[in-house]
């Protein structure tokens, strides 16, 4: 199969590597700086190249469009694909509102092409092994999930796409977006509530120049923050938040309660972790999404570390990085899934659709409870 690469930059290269190890050919990429585009089409051997994404899906013809874009760029270049009858594959978020992120989903319905959502750390072994071992009745009836994160992000990161909502910004496309989807593939996928408390703790961010990749971005931050030369960037998205929802299981009679709680400024003490609980025990995961450590609590009353199955282990892609193996894993069964072949299910632009229309709820802010009076 043949795979159109939309973005130069870190995403860009990783579906570049996944779609690679899945036996499709990468046939073209296409970025914004022609210098850009052109030097990283040479780098990593693919042979077009170009500004104009219109053009590239004409000049290449084809059969995946693999969007590695911020947010902002995605529902045109989205549109475009479908258009051309390009399945697609999207790295989140699917785009920046609910109500567009829907005309996708439905769009690519009605075109019959199939769609990949790259909200993919619900592919670490770790996760896999937690699945399983819920599935399984490890813990009873799963009652309750609880997702700690605290990235300690520097306040100099210099303004880009991560502090604008109009293109893609902010922790809950970022952030949260992977750890629903990692508590959805452990307990269910059926989200019935939710409500959240969001805040911007960064305010601003100083304006430098050259920054193309998103994972080098913090060599260009300034030395000297009070530097009166410098420009500022106004943020208007979250940088921490507090979200509570419920999830119908159909491993338990009642609904999952289950709290996201990150915050990207603020300094960890303990692990990050991510604990589903049930009634008769609990998995731990060690890291922001759960991709460490797995321990299990039973009916020992104690704690004891897991050691991942060799069923799993054995079939993970021989890549370095875990958001690179999750690329992999996805594209890997999107491809087989494309091609006639056994997949296993993953998910797609509707719940792509879903998460986006989560995130405007969120943003616009619940109704608070007002408490009883001293």
């Amino acid at each position: 199969m043949k795979v159109l690469i939309a973005g130069t930059g870190f995403a860009a290269e990783g579906h570049a590597a996944a779609f690679r190890a899945a036996g499709a050919e990468i046939t073209g990429i296409v970025g914004r700086t022609p210098s850009v585009v052109a030097e990283l089409a040479q780098r990593l051997e693919i042979p077009y190249a170009g500004t104009d994404w219109a053009s590239a899906l004409k000049a290449c013809r084809p059969d995946i469009a693999s969007i590695a874009t911020p947010g902002g760029a995605h529902h045109l270049q989205i549109t475009q694909a479908i258009d051309a009858g390009c399945h697609v594959f999207c790295d989140k978020p699917l785009t920046i509102t609910g109500e567009s992120a829907r005309e996708l989903a439905d769009h690519a319905a009605r075109a019959g092409v199939k769609t990949a959502y790259a909200a993919s750390f619900r592919y670490t072994p770790s996760v896999q092994h937690a699945a399983r071992l819920v599935a399984e009745g490890a813990i009873g009836e799963p009652t309750e999930v609880e997702c700690i994160s605290h990235f300690n992000l520097e306040r100099g990161i210099p303004f880009g796409w991560s502090h604008r909502a109009e293109q893609g910004g902010g922790r809950l496309n970022n952030n949260f977006t992977h750890t629903l989807s990692i508590v959805t593939a452990v307990v269910g996928e059926q989200i019935t509530q939710i409500t959240g408390d969001l805040r911007d703790d960064m305010h601003r961010a100083p304006i430098v120049e050259g920054v193309h990749n998103f994972a080098t971005r913090r060599e260009f931050i300034p030395e000297d923050l009070s530097d009166p030369a410098l420009g500022w960037g106004d943020s208007n998205v979250e940088w921490s938040y507090t979200v509570l929802a419920r999830i119908d299981s159909p491993l338990a009679a009642q609904p999952v309660s289950v709290l996201f709680k990150h915050g990207g400024l603020v300094p960890r003490f303990g692990d990050d972790h991510i604990v589903f609980y049930g009634t008769k025990g609990a998995i731990h995961l060690k890291g922001h999404y759960g991709s460490g450590q797995v321990s299990l609590y039973g009916g020992d009353r104690d704690w004891r570390a897991l050691p991942l199955p060799d069923d799993i282990v054995s079939n993970l892609p021989k890549v370095a990085g875990e958001t690179e193996l999750c690329w992999h894993i996805l594209a890997r069964d999107f491809v087989r899934d494309l091609s006639g072949e056994p997949a296993a299910p993953y998910p797609t632009f509707r719940e792509g659709a879903q998460y986006q229309q989560i995130i405007d709820l969120l943003r616009a802010g619940a109704p608070w409870i007002s408490a009883p009076k001293l």
